[in-house]
């Protein structure tokens, strides 16, 4: 499983992309109904593009949301200034899947991965690391108006070989009045090489259409949950398929995610595995997984070290707190490798040496 003499390519992408705005309103409602009814059902999906906005989905909460607002609050927070047709399409949650739901089973099928590497602080691979910080980066020197000329879209990207970065790509939205000599010097100083270091041997890469002026939905839709990989171990391992934004916890396409990247990085921080793999399937309904798979780097079976961990979807919720309104800052660079999230924290209980 390890990358560290191999060649790979991550990418990141800013609050400002299409599609992660729509992450972000997903998640911001949901964060709503949480606040108000911590047992909320929620699975809400957003579109945008060109001047419109489509919210959509299941709830059953005895909160009071106004989606709109919530939803316009989130897009003006971002950066963006133009008005939105919002469209709204809420419905209850389908009781056939309450049916299961309410016995505490599963809200769906599937299977959900969790992976974790001793190769940085985050436990992360280095690549995924540098390409999240770039995207904020990049996002930070435009709230912080260092460089007024930036707007809010934007996307990284590196190559690593070896375990040293080799390119580095940033397209960033701008204004029209500034050249793209001023951007790339700029954002070589000011982000590049801060984050990368001496950048002698890496191709840099910014804006390689030669402009980037429109940007956000007036020029590309965006949907919630398409940016799977971003949003984990960008592609170098597996992701289930289901995406997590707009979804409550008992929904495992997002909790076990959450609960198998819990477990993998504990077995890695107590020195059992230098990286682990942890895969869990469900049946929609059941609350005892069909499966838990755990690996080590060299394909060593890591399962015995998992005893201490109960994968039932409500001893999941209960273990991590997963019903409290924690899930907006969870919708941009990353789902893995942020401190203060209960899935990244380094639990006390002991696991089979």
């Amino acid at each position: 499983m390890s990358h560290s003499n191999d060649v790979y390519t991550v990418e990141s992408v800013t609050s400002g992309h299409p599609d992660k705005v729509c992450d972000q309103i997903s998640d911001a409602l949901l964060d709503a109904y949480l606040e108000g009814d911590p047992e909320s059902r929620v699975a809400l999906e957003t579109f945008g593009g060109h001047g419109l906005l489509v919210i959509s989905g299941e709830v059953t909460s005895r909160a009071s949301v106004d989606v709109s607002a919530v939803a316009r609050k989130v897009y003006e927070d971002i950066g963006y200034d133009d008005d939105l047709e919002i469209i709204e399409r809420i419905a209850l949650q389908s009781p056939d899947i309450s049916l299961g739901v309410d016995a505490d089973g599963a809200g769906d099928q599937g299977v959900m991965y969790g992976y974790a590497t001793n190769e940085t602080a985050e436990f992360l691979p280095y690549g995924n690391v540098l390409v999240h910080k770039l995207a904020r980066g990049l996002e930070q020197l435009r709230k912080d108006k260092v460089l007024p000329w930036l707007r809010p879209d934007g996307k990284t990207q590196v190559t690593v070989r070896n375990g040293k970065v080799v390119n580095v790509l940033i397209s960033t939205q701008h204004d029209a009045n500034v050249t793209q000599e001023t951007i790339k010097r700029e954002l070589v100083e000011r982000l590049i090489k801060p984050i990368v270091g001496n950048l002698d041997g890496v191709d840099v890469f910014v804006n390689p259409t030669g402009r980037f002026v429109l940007g956000g939905f007036a020029a590309d839709t965006g949907l919630t949950g398409r940016k799977l990989m971003v949003d984990t171990y960008g592609g170098l391992y597996p992701h289930g398929g289901g995406a997590f934004s707009g979804k409550d916890a008992t929904k495992v396409d997002r909790s076990a995610a959450y609960m198998a990247r819990f477990v993998a990085k504990n077995v890695v921080a107590k020195g059992l595995a230098n990286e682990a793999r942890v895969a869990v399937a469900y049946a929609i309904g059941r609350a005892e997984p069909l499966m838990i798979s755990a690996r080590d780097e060299n394909g060593n079976d890591l399962s015995h070290h998992l005893t201490a961990y109960d994968f039932r979807p409500k001893e999941i919720i209960r273990r991590l707190g997963l019903t409290r309104p924690i899930y907006r800052g969870t919708s941009t660079y990353g789902h893995f490798g942020k401190e203060g999230l209960p899935w990244e924290e380094i639990d006390e209980l002991k696991t089979n040496a």
